[in-house]
């Protein structure tokens, strides 16, 4: 073999690596299409539950059996979407919306006079929350893992909200009506990207958001056999949740 044809195939081989490591995503102009699953693990509380009442009263004693109330929410799993583009080798944005899962709330009410004290499934609703995630990815585009962090916000809102009204307590509390509002909160989130080849990868990622709504229930207490009057209950719902995420990605 030559000297020429030595060189000659040195030269490709290193234009063919070349080629092959940067191939890989994500450098700037790329767009990532991602699906995956999404585990939702909330940590919830309520503030001090407050009661109104045109009778007077029935307002004060209300919410006092509601003292110290507290709130639960079961983790959930939703099927996510996303899409990020990559504005520079280093620097994404990234739009992501799941179906939206069903959250379940469970209430737990101390001093209330029902001799259940404990309201498990009480109310119900699905949560609807796009977001939108600047995100700051280290190492090369030519790299196969690339870790990142991220900085966004969400928009939450509530749907089908439903209150157990085969519980006396609730019933009385929401039996007529339950409604959360939707909120804006802030994302933290971190995470990485595994490169299977120029194509598709496997990005990860944790997420934080503190997130808070205001709840208000409208019902009726009852104050004699046969007899109920209106009443409007009123808090803030803190979920705080951690957002445990893992999808395919498929650079277009």
């Amino acid at each position: 073999m030559t000297l020429f044809r030595k060189s000659a195939i040195a030269a490709i081989a290193v234009t063919a690596l070349g080629v092959s490591s940067q191939a890989f995503a994500q450098k700037a102009g790329d767009i990532v299409g991602y699906v995956g699953g999404a585990l939702i693990v909330p940590n919830a509380s309520v503030s001090p539950l407050t009661t109104t009442s045109s009778t007077p009263g029935v307002g004060p004693i209300v919410t006092a059996t509601l003292k110290d109330a507290t709130a639960s929410i079961d983790s959930s799993t939703t099927v996510t979407l996303g899409a990020l583009y990559m504005w520079t080798d280093n620097i994404a944005t990234e739009l992501t919306i799941g179906i939206p899962p069903k959250m379940t709330v469970d209430v737990v009410t101390p001093y209330g006079t029902d001799p259940n004290k404990n309201h498990t499934g009480a109310a119900s609703t699905k949560v609807l929350n796009p977001s939108l995630v600047a995100k700051y990815m280290f190492n090369a585009p030519n790299d196969t893992i690339r870790p990142y962090v991220g900085l966004g916000v969400t928009y939450t809102s509530f749907s089908d909200v439903k209150a157990n009204v085969d519980d006396l307590t609730v019933k009385a509390l929401a039996g007529t009506s339950a409604s959360l509002s939707s909120t804006w909160a802030p994302i933290f989130n971190v995470g990485a990207i595994y490169n299977i080849d120029e194509k598709w990868s496997i990005n990860g990622s944790i997420s934080y958001v503190p997130l808070k709504t205001d709840v208000t229930f409208v019902g009726a207490a009852p104050v004699a056999p046969g007899v109920a009057v209106p009443i409007t209950t009123t808090g803030t719902l803190t979920l705080n949740p951690w957002d445990f995420v893992i999808r395919v990605g498929y650079k277009f």
